[in-house]
């Protein structure tokens, strides 16, 4: 079924037309659909979702009826030339997650990737996406930010992951799961110093929550606490200053090694640079051999 429909903030009408769709769904609360994803869900001949329950009682819930197909990162080598195909073919295929927007720390991209490199026409929907929510939502600067997905789940991977992100300009969002959440903001802090940072959790559900702090308070309160339910967004505020040069690092060190430890150094100079206090360390060391 190709659906025609009249859009009223337009002057024509006009098909659904043959190609691949890549569809955000609610985050959450069902009704942040589009009416547009609406209307090409109904036209749609295939789509292609991560899990078919899921899919299913969104869809259900529309009154929409097409063929699923079950695309993740277990099938998509098999399934990926079955899509491609259909959209050979001349058929409408849909790709949409369990929940927002697809290829967002989703699979999906070697799809697209293929589709396009095949003629086919391929386009994206706008909708909902925690990303965008999270960050929105924190509080945190917004005029310039890095989605960086999921830190690795070890402690020793994710802090080479973080350290990567150590002098970026910018908010960070990250992706994070409920029981990793302590760990990560604890690995945050020691990366990126005190910065401002916000916990944003089941985000336009009834639970939703978000927690502003810094990253230091954030890490005290979760350490008490067990850890929280749902679908977790961190968002770390960018420096708060240009960062400090190796030089003025050292010059700070200096004064407060004279009258401290090693340790309290390093906490005073962390916290007045706003450098994360594995750097001052490092640089501690190298002053006391």
């Amino acid at each position: 079924m190709k659906l025609e429909y009249n859009d009223k903030f337009g002057d024509d009408r006009h098909q659904v037309q043959n190609g691949l769709y890549i569809i955000p769904t609610p985050i959450g609360n069902l009704r942040d659909i589009t009416l547009r994803a609406i209307d090409i869900l109904g036209s749609a001949d295939i789509v292609a979702c991560e899990d078919t329950r899921v899919a299913k009682h969104l869809l259900e819930t529309y009154d929409l009826h097409p063929k699923l197909i079950a695309y993740h990162d277990y099938n998509a080598a098999k399934q990926r030339p079955r899509l491609l195909k259909k959209l050979e073919e001349g058929n409408v295929v849909c790709l949409i997650s369990d929940a927002g927007t697809p290829l967002i720390a989703d699979p999906g991209y070697k799809l697209v990737q293929a589709a396009t490199k095949a003629g086919s026409y391929v386009t994206a929907l706008p909708g909902a996406s925690a990303v965008l929510s999270g960050v929105l939502a924190s509080g945190l600067p917004v005029d310039r930010f890095l989605f960086a997905g999921f830190p690795p789940p070890r402690k020793s991977a994710r802090r080479r992951f973080l350290k990567e992100f150590e002098f970026c300009p910018t908010t960070l969002v990250f992706f994070e799961s409920a029981n990793r959440l302590s760990g990560s903001i604890y690995d945050m802090f020691e990366t990126f110093g005190n910065r401002q940072a916000a916990i944003v959790r089941e985000l336009t559900k009834k639970f939703e929550e978000i927690k502003r702090d810094t990253l230091s308070g954030l890490s005290t309160e979760l350490g008490g606490s067990p850890p929280p339910k749902g679908e977790i967004v961190v968002v770390v505020g960018p420096p708060a200053r240009k960062i400090a040069s190796e030089t003025e690092i050292d010059e700070s060190l200096c004064i407060e090694l004279k009258e401290a430890s090693v340790k309290e150094a390093v906490s005073k100079v962390s916290h007045a640079l706003g450098v994360s206090r594995r750097l001052v360390y490092r640089r501690a060391l190298d002053l006391k051999r």
